[in-house]
Parts: C-alpha cells; structure tokens; sequence
C-alpha cells in the first residue's frame, strides 16, 4: 500500500452512493488518503436528497459532478469499491476490490436516504482504520 492509499468509489450514476461515500472517506482521512468516484453511466447532477443529507454533516456537495468511469481510474486506484455496478467495472489483478451491497437512494426522500448515508459512513469509517491504522475516529 502507498503512503496514501488510493480508492475509487463506483456506482452507476455516481449521484449519490458514491458521492457520498468518496466525501465522506475524504473528510473522515483528512488527507491520509486519496479519494475518487466515477460512474457506469454517470447522471447529470448529484442527487438533491443526497446533497441535503451530506449538508446535514457539513459536507457540501454542491459543486460536485457526476463523471463518467475510466480505465484509468479503476487503474490508478489501490481499492475499488463498487456500488450496485456490476461488470462495468474492469478488473486489474493486483487491486482490492469490495461490494458494498447499498440501497440506491434515486428517488427517494430524505427520511429514506439518512440510513443510506449512515450505513456508508459506518463502512467508510471501518475502511479508514484498515488504510490508515493509527486513525482514531
């Protein structure tokens, strides 16, 4: 592992699961750890739901963009965290790859997305002490 890790986060339309968990692990590592999201099929714009949750932690995701997956990314990256992406993802020997098996937020309300936002938030966390061990969050 690099002194700092890289991740990419894929989902399909990179407008919520992802978005919300490369924001969260970038401002839980402050840092300590590259952070990327890409999407199979990107969206036009981050979901508003997912947007108005984020603001709730003070992450602000006004300014972010859904963008489209590469090779190049999935290469550049030291672990690969897809989202509900299936094969779209190509696969490097040699990278760390995990399936977060999430609840798609499209189309959603607030009250639905919340627990989406947790459950990212308690995995991401789980994943800054394996990459960055002397975290204490």
């Amino acid at each position: 592992m690099p002194d700092v890790p890289e991740v990419l986060f894929v989902c399909v339309h990179n407008a919520g699961r992802s978005q919300m968990a490369a924001a969260l692990l970038a401002h839980r590592a402050a840092g300590k750890v590259a952070v990327r999201s890409a999407g199979s099929a990107p969206a036009d714009e981050v979901n508003p739901a997912v947007r108005q949750v984020m603001e709730e932690l003070g992450i602000d995701l006004s300014q972010e963009v859904p963008t489209k997956l590469t090779t190049a990314d999935v290469d550049a990256a030291d672990v690969v965290i897809t989202m509900g992406c299936g094969d779209a993802c190509p696969i490097f020997p040699g990278k760390r790859y995990l399936d977060w098996e999430l609840t798609d937020p499209a189309g959603k309300g607030i009250d639905d997305v919340r627990p989406i936002r947790d459950d990212i938030d308690r995995r991401v966390r789980e994943l800054l002490t394996e990459l960055v061990p002397a975290t204490t969050l």
